[in-house]
Order: structure tokens, then C-alpha cells, then sequence
């Protein structure tokens, strides 16, 4: 710019990155920062027609101290131990399949990507279709006793025997069925991912490998994993978010139950907010989930970085 521009028209043209950023930066504001500090907020108030009462951490005292926390906590984990290893394993094996590069390859992808496009909500119910104990597909299949079931229906059928009074493991049928239902949904997006990152890897190195006497496990273990490493990470960390936070599926699949048997940490802050209209509870539970999806993040980072430095 020449120094004799004006200094308005200089002002004008240095600010005008921030002019054009800030209807977007105020709709963030509005939609994201706003409505996380008064849900901090509210997690320090009772919150009881309308009328607000600052108790401090009462609301803490009260979510960490229940039973309905603990068991949801428990159901959390083995919900996203099965729904993480089920998905990240199935994805990986349906890349490899479809990187050979079959002649209906484009074809595959794209049914493969139709679960993903369909909502939690919508996916729950087509899933509890197959087993609604009078119409559903798969209801006299899943009575056989070869799941113990008792010839109850999977969704209300009784969990088993817990290894502990507290404890709510082992899982209940209808956690097992949850579990492939999700991993059902997240399964395209997966192998995508991987599919993609498989197909950078350089077939000369593959070839090399094989040439020198590598067995097909040894290229797999020592050359095709670590190439491919950061990519399993981002689905990991990808995978175990949208799992901590999903709600719709429990909201129509199972409702939490048999029982409680299905209720998660998302479900418990749904039940908590919307069924018991406990708002300063909700609002406590929720900063607890804000913070563990912090704490996913920064470990996320922190080895995409360090994977980073490495390479």
C-alpha cells in the first residue's frame, strides 16, 4: 500500500480480516461460550421454579454421591470399551478388504456410507424393530437358549449376575445390542478414515517388504500399522468422543433399561434435566462430561504432536 493512502482507507483495509470474522465470532459466542458459562452457572445454583439459590457445590456433592452416577459411570466404560474395539476392528477389516481394489469398489463405499447419513435417533429404531418382542425379526433368534436369555426379549431381558453389589458388570443383553447398534452407525465414517490412509501408503515399500522375505503378518506389523498409526489414533480419539456424548441412540433404542441397565452418563444428564427438571444437577453432571471430553482432547493433541515430532 502507498504511504500517501489515507490513513482511514489503510485503517479500512488492515481491519477488514476482522470485519468479515466477526458475524461468525459472534454467532460462536452466542451458540457455544455463552451457553457453557451458564451451564457453570447454573451448576452452582438450586434451580427450583424458576426461582435460583446459590448452594456452591452442593449440585457436585449430590451427582458424584449417587448410586445412578456410579452404575452410569460403569455402563460409560463398558459401552465405550465394546463401541470403540468393535468399530476400530470391524472399520480396519473392511478397509483392508476394500483396499484390493475390487471392481465394485465405489459401490461398496457407498452403501457402506449409508448408516452414517441417517441420525441416532433413527438408526435406534430400526434397530429395536428387528427385536420388538412381537413383530420383530430377530426376537425368536435371539430366544434360542444359545444367548441365555431365558427366552425373555433382548431388550428386557435381566442383566446377569454382577461380580460386585455396586458394580453393574457383567453387561446386560440389551448393552450388547446398543453396542453393535453404534458401532453399526460409526462403522462407514471408520473405514473411510482408514481406508483413505491405507491408500497412502506406498505400494513400492509394500512390494520391497515382500521381495526381502517379510511374511504378510511381519509387512503388516512393522511397516503398514506404523504408517497408518496416527490415522487409528484420530479414530480412536474420534470414536470415544461421539461415544461419550451420544444420547439419541440410548433415547430410542433401549430408554436405559432394562432397568438401568443401558444408562450412560449422556442418558443420566438427559433423565437428570428433562424427566426430574433438576437443572442445577444437570448442569453439575454436565461441566463433570465437559471436563473428560477436555481431558480426550488434550491427550489427542498431545500424541498427535508427539507423533508429529517423531516423523
Amino acid at each position: 500500500m502507498s504511504p500517501t493512502t489515507p490513513r482511514s482507507s489503510r485503517f479500512i483495509a488492515r481491519s477488514l480480516p476482522l470485519w468479515l470474522l466477526l458475524p461468525p465470532l459472534v454467532f460462536i459466542v452466542f451458540v457455544q461460550v455463552y451457553p457453557g458459562f451458564y451451564t457453570f452457572y447454573l451448576s452452582l445454583n438450586n434451580v427450583n421454579a424458576g426461582a435460583r439459590k446459590f448452594v456452591g457445590g452442593q449440585n457436585f456433592e449430590r451427582v458424584f454421591g449417587s448410586a445412578a452416577f456410579r452404575a452410569s459411570l460403569v455402563h460409560t466404560v463398558v459401552f465405550l470399551t465394546g463401541f470403540v474395539t468393535l468399530t476400530l476392528v470391524s472399520g480396519f477389516i473392511v478397509a483392508l478388504v476394500l483396499n484390493r481394489k475390487m471392481k465394485l469398489s465405489p459401490l461398496y463405499i457407498t452403501l457402506i456410507f449409508i448408516p452414517w447419513v441417517l441420525s441416532d435417533v433413527i438408526v435406534g429404531y430400526v434397530w429395536k424393530l428387528y427385536v420388538d418382542p412381537g413383530t420383530g425379526l430377530l426376537t425368536e433368534f435371539f430366544k434360542l437358549p444359545l444367548f441365555g436369555l431365558g427366552g425373555s426379549p433382548l431388550l428386557i431381558a435381566s442383566p446377569p449376575p454382577q461380580i460386585a453389589p455396586d458394580v453393574p458388570f457383567p453387561p446386560a443383553p440389551a448393552m450388547l445390542y446398543l453396542i453393535a447398534a453404534a458401532s453399526w452407525k460409526a462403522l462407514p465414517f471408520t473405514t473411510l478414515l482408514l481406508l483413505a490412509a491405507l491408500q497412502t501408503v506406498p505400494r513400492e515399500v509394500i512390494e520391497s517388504a515382500r521381495i526381502d522375505g517379510a511374511t504378510s503378518w511381519n509387512t503388516f506389523r512393522f511397516i503398514l500399522l506404523p504408517l497408518i498409526l496416527p490415522t487409528i489414533l484420530v479414530a480412536l480419539f474420534n470414536l470415544t468422543l461421539s461415544g461419550m456424548n451420544g444420547v439419541g441412540m440410548v433415547f430410542s433404542l433401549t430408554g436405559g433399561g432394562p432397568g438401568t441397565a443401558t444408562e450412560v452418563l449422556s442418558y443420566l444428564l438427559y433423565n437428570i434435566g428433562f424427566s426430574r427438571l433438576d437443572f442445577g444437577q444437570a448442569a453439575g453432571l454436565s461441566v463433570f462430561i465437559f471436563a473428560i471430553n477436555l481431558v480426550l482432547i488434550g491427550v489427542s493433541l498431545r500424541v498427535s504432536r508427539a507423533r508429529t515430532e517423531l516423523t
